[in-house]
Order: structure tokens, then sequence, then C-alpha cells
């Protein structure tokens, strides 16, 4: 869990850990030292790279918490490097609610489903937007794929910390891709079967006429 433990772990919550049985977890996550931000490995970059949609929370001033949804197509969510991943941001309906808190706080939180297979993956980070021309190769690798509408800025999140969740209480969904991919053998046995009774009817009715 490295880093995630350190950042998540507080003193607050280890007290609840305590009293609700579950304290040997903390000590064996914090047992791992603090070595610096967790760095992004294959099984993260792929879980990453094929989401479609992610939750992102940030703070504001007053100090309550704000969430949004982000979506596009799989892979509209770029793994940069161990460190980084980044996307286009989209014209949406013009809050800018999470841009602004970024602004005086740039602590964020994500949170990626798969709900199909029932796994989901929570990262702590810093966020920060960047304009378009700033880095124009950036912008560019961003442009594909990643959201329809008007780009009107990047979004950079450097990991700090990051934990697989266990998949309990996940209720599985299926976008129409993979209900389609899951479906396609299903619907050619049955366009194989219909094929066959159509045969068979037309050789018992050649049958009947014989008769």
């Amino acid at each position: 869990m490295g880093r995630f433990a350190h950042l998540a772990y507080t003193d607050s919550v280890r007290r609840v850990q305590e009293e609700q049985g579950s304290g040997l977890l903390g000590v064996r996550a914090l047992a791992q030292p603090d070595t610096g931000p967790d760095e992004l490995g294959p099984d993260e970059a792929a879980f990453l790279t094929t989401r479609d949609g992610f939750y992102l929370a940030s703070t504001g001033e007053t100090g309550w918490p704000y969430i949004q949804f982000r979506g596009g197509p799989a892979g509209f969510v770029h793994v940069l490097d161990e460190r980084r991943l980044a996307w286009a941001e989209v014209r949406g309906n013009r809050q800018y609610i999470t841009t602004g808190n970024l602004r005086t706080d740039g602590r964020v939180a994500l949170f990626f489903m798969d709900y199909a297979r029932q796994a989901r993956l929570k990262l702590l980070g810093r966020a920060r937007t960047q304009g378009l021309d700033e880095d124009p190769a950036l912008t560019e690798r961003l442009d594909q794929p990643r959201t329809d509408g008007k780009v009107e800025r990047l979004m950079i999140v450097e990991v700090e910390g990051f934990n697989w969740n266990c998949h309990q209480h996940i209720t599985p969904r299926y976008t129409e891709e993979e209900l389609e991919t899951a479906l396609r053998p299903v619907r050619a046995r049955m366009d194989a079967l219909e094929q066959e009774n159509a045969r068979l009817r037309a050789r018992l009715a050649e049958l009947g006429e014989q008769d």
C-alpha cells in the first residue's frame, strides 16, 4: 500500500480501526516505510488506460469536498509515466468547480471502477491544469483518444499513492460494448440453431409431400 496508507491512515482513522477490531490492518500497512510517492506499475497503467470514466474529488475553500464524474472513450486517461496521468478537459456545464478548487488546493482523490470485473483502484494525487499552448506535444498526445467536445485545458495528476480495493459490494454492470462481446457467441449459436431448424422444417415438409 506504500504511501497511500501513510496519507489515509491518520490518527483518527487508526483509533477507529482499533475500536472496530481491524487495528492489525493499519499496523501492517504502516509498517511499510514511506519512501516516497507510489509508482504506477504495468497493472495500474493497463487498468487506468482501459477505463471509460472515473470519479474525481477535490476540496473547496469552504472545506467542503466536491466530486465530479469524468467520462470518455476507453483510453482517454493517459498514463504519462510511473508518477503522472493526464487527460484533456473538455467544456461541460461551465461551473468550473473542480478547476477553481485546484487553484487553492491541488490535492485530489480519484476512483476508477471496473464494474464488470468488480475491481476498483483508488488514487491520491496532486492535480494541476495546463494551457493548451504550454506544451504542444503533450496537447497533441492527449488529443487521441479524448472526450468529445471543445478542449479547454489539460489536467495533469502527480500520483502520491494508490490502493486496490476488494471487490466486495461492487454490483456488476456492463457497458454496451461489454454486452456485445459477451453476447456475440450466444447470437452466433442462436443463428446456427435457427438455420438448422429451418433445414429440418424444410426436410419435414419434403417428407410430408412424399407421403
